[in-house]
């Protein structure tokens, strides 16, 4: 049984015969949605310290507030391929939209942190379908040049909606508390929700696959993203392999990952389809999609942290600072745009990874007095490098393909970037933790060598904290603490350099890709949402 033969859920609008205004209106709507479930991801991460206080949470327990999303929204990115075609795309976003919101709710109602950890979770399993689902629904509505902007109006959305989670959080906290920045989402979401149903009628339901699911396949791919997702974001904090959970949740996803493999072929009915893999294009798409995904989630992540352990900042002048980023990536959506259009695909992907090495390397030279002003130009060209890398790695993966196909594309695709994104939070927080030990050794060696050097600093750290305390061993014991913080501290700031000029190499590294990145040849046919 197809589509075709479903009732329709409403009058079918195909794409060719819409007004522009109302294509517009349609994907604004979407495009909305999509930014709310991105904003989420990163909108608790100044409001953490607030919401454990308010949950009287554990420290190690407030982590999973975060985890737990991420994990969900993992698993259902892949799989809103099979429940666009099964329910329509209009019935999915509204369905989408509205648990979204209700999840929200029972978030800002959350009365200890068990139950915040269960509607976090709902909360990113039902916002993770509206983020592929964009993507489909802009390839399918635009052409030609129309579609040319979709890549970089998306692409901006991905990378500006976490960037700017925590400082809207951190306003939002502290102007009205920490469980706002859940209810805030109740009017923009009923409001996407009421527009999708009365706009987005592009496609035909296809209910019959719902009594054609293959569990297993289910099954497997959850346990296997869910289980990476969850070795990636704790791993870094208990030691990896060390830890028997993270050694058998890791286990575990190998097992269900090779097992998703083996139904996703052999299947007569898989829930998530492989196919657009065959082509060699949307393969190198997606491994570049990784890189990106690493060195944006990773620099988005790093600047923060070395704002807040080094300098000290609070989460609004945090939010103050890395909101160069986003302001350099509005610049350079237009431009990333006019350039897919009118310049070779290799060259303007070249240009984004060197751009974004360069951005790297220039943070690379971090001291304890760097603030906004030295940040400024790393973030602002890094925010430039971001568009030109993103735009045409869309194009180049969703360009070709029709229909289901560009549903199961869309799905896959984004699913790399979030993979890349939690293995590059992960590595860097592994190499921040062994650099700074590293350093710390070496300066402990240092000072070994040269004790009278050592001796030194020390009393005169005594000498300015005996004008607080008289006791001069009161005294002396201040000097140590604060020479090993000094210590420290500096080891911190050379590992933070150190992290930056590997992921620099890294993104140099990815030249080696640029020959493989060339548009699809004339002629291809556009995506038709409705072809079965």
């Amino acid at each position: 049984m197809n589509a075709a033969a479903m009732p329709a859920t409403g009058p079918i609008q195909r794409p060719a015969a819409m007004q522009s205004s109302r294509k517009f209106l349609i994907f604004g709507v979407v495009a909305f949605g999509q930014f709310m479930a991105l904003l989420d991801i990163q909108i608790v991460a100044a409001s953490l310290n607030d919401i454990r206080a308010g949950l009287s949470a554990a420290p190690d327990e407030v982590s999973w507030i975060q985890t737990a999303y991420l994990m969900a929204e993992l698993v259902m990115i892949p799989l809103s391929a099979f429940l666009a075609l099964a329910m329509s795309t209009r019935w999915l976003f509204a369905a989408s939209a509205a648990l979204f919101t209700l999840s929200s709710i029972a978030c800002g109602f959350a009365w200890n942190i068990e139950s915040m950890i269960l509607f976090r979770a709902l909360q990113g399993f039902t916002g993770g379908a509206m983020v592929p689902t964009v993507f489909a629904t802009g390839f399918t509505l635009f052409e030609g040049k129309q579609r040319a902007m979709i890549p970089a109006i998306l692409g901006m959305v991905s990378v500006l909606a976490p960037t700017l989670g925590p400082t809207v959080g951190g306003v939002i906290t502290e102007a009205f508390g920490w469980r706002w920045i859940f209810f805030i989402n109740v009017a923009p979401g009923i409001a996407v929700t009421a527009a999708v149903v009365w706009l987005l009628r592009i496609d035909k339901a296809d209910t019959a696959m719902f009594r054609r699911i293959d569990w297993v396949h289910l099954a497997s791919i959850a346990t296997f993203l869910a289980g990476a997702e969850y070795v990636l974001e704790e791993g870094p904090k208990q030691g990896w392999f060390a830890d028997s959970h993270i050694a058998l949740a890791a286990w575990l996803s190998l097992v269900a990952f090779f097992l998703f493999l083996e139904r996703s072929f052999l299947s007569p009915s898989p829930i998530v389809n492989l196919s657009p893999f065959r082509r060699p294009r949307f393969a190198f798409a997606c491994l570049f999609n990784i890189v990106i995904g690493f060195g944006v989630f990773a620099s988005v992540y790093l600047v923060p942290v070395f704002l807040g352990r080094v300098r000290g900042y609070d989460s609004l002048q945090i939010g103050e600072t890395v909101f160069v980023v986003g302001i350099a990536q509005i610049f350079s959506t237009i431009l990333a745009a006019r350039l897919s259009e009118t310049v070779d695909r290799r060259i303007t992907i070249a240009a984004g990874l060197s751009l974004f090495a360069f951005s790297l390397w220039l943070t690379s030279h971090l001291d304890a007095q760097w603030g906004f002003a030295e940040l400024f130009w790393p973030q602002a060209v890094r925010g430039l490098a971001i568009m030109l890398c993103i735009v045409p790695s869309v194009g180049m993966a969703l360009d070709g393909f029709a229909g289901k196909e560009l549903r199961y594309a869309s799905g896959l695709f984004n699913l790399m970037r979030n993979l890349g994104g939690a293995i590059g939070i992960a590595t860097v927080n592994t190499w921040l933790g062994d650099l700074a030990r590293t350093h710390a050794e070496r300066f402990g060696e240092a000072l070994g060598h040269s004790p009278a050097i050592a001796q030194e600093v020390v009393r005169a750290l005594a000498a300015r904290a005996a004008a607080v305390t008289p006791d001069p061993a009161h005294a002396a014991l201040v000097a140590q603490a604060l020479m090993g913080r000094l210590v420290e501290r500096q080891a911190l700031i050379l590992a933070f350099d150190d992290v930056f000029r590997l992921m620099s190499w890294m993104f140099v590294a990815a030249l080696v890709m640029v020959p493989f990145t060339r548009a699809a040849k004339a002629g291809t046919p556009a995506p038709a949402l409705g072809a079965h």
